[in-house]
């Protein structure tokens, strides 16, 4: 049965399916030896050799893990920088990579997997998979701060906002919010358009997933079943 040759390269964990297109219009992946830059080419994923970057793809098997990120790694496959990756973290053969991006001293839950099916599928705006941050602001948060967070904000040009805001009854500087928003430094970017700077942030709950008793450095694989609610969570 042919597929897409976009699928196919997220499929074999390369990457997401975003992102292989714009690895075939960059000429960067071969079938048959052939350059192919056409987007929704069709291939035979069992007959056809297909290469990105001069390396053929391989079904792999597909692994989901689920990490509590630590401070002071960057959430990415390599650095040119030599700063340590989220990738470090995980022992397994598989090419995994991140899904998404927390920021260099972010902490918390971060996924990462070899599927850019399922990776497309938490990060894509349409999916609407709620978001959990805890968060520690430079100063005292009041309840009218609160409000215009409801109501919405101009982030990137776009009004946006959270889905619930909660403020802490011991620390007026703290507060956990949730979001469906993947957009990148969105907490941080909404706090920012009301006058605040966020001091630390970390994400405790991604869809149905939380960080539960794990700590820093941390992670587990996903269970078939917690997959497959993900897909079911979109609305």
């Amino acid at each position: 049965m042919k597929v897409r040759l976009n699928k196919h390269i997220s499929s074999s964990g390369v990457t997401s399916r975003r992102k292989a297109d714009d690895l075939i219009l960059q000429g960067r992946v071969e079938v048959n030896d052939e350059i192919v830059k056409k987007l929704g080419f069709l291939v035979d994923a069992e007959a056809d050799i297909i290469r990105v970057d001069g390396t053929e793809l391989k079904r792999t098997a597909k692994e989901y893990y689920m990490l509590y990120k630590p401070a002071g790694f960057i959430t990415a496959v390599t650095d040119d920088r030599n700063r340590k990756t989220v990738v470090e973290l995980i022992k397994t053969k598989g090419r995994i990579f991140p899904v998404g991006r927390l920021d260099y001293d972010t902490t918390g839950l971060l996924f990462l997997t070899n599927d850019g099916d399922f990776a497309n599928l938490l990060m894509h705006p349409s999916s609407k998979i709620q978001r959990t941050y805890e968060v520690k602001l430079d100063k005292e948060i009041f309840e009218n701060n609160v409000q215009r967070l409801l109501e919405g904000v101009v982030v990137d040009k776009k009004k946006r906002k959270f889905a619930s805001v909660e403020l802490s009854p011991k620390n007026p500087r703290r507060v956990t919010v949730t979001c469906y928003e993947g957009i990148n430094h969105f907490v941080k970017k909404m706090f920012k358009a009301i006058g605040f700077r966020v001091i630390k942030l970390k994400r405790t709950a991604f869809g149905h997933l939380t960080l539960e008793i794990m700590n820093p450095g941390d992670y587990r694989k996903l269970e078939k079943h917690e997959v497959n609610k993900f897909y079911s969570l979109k609305k």
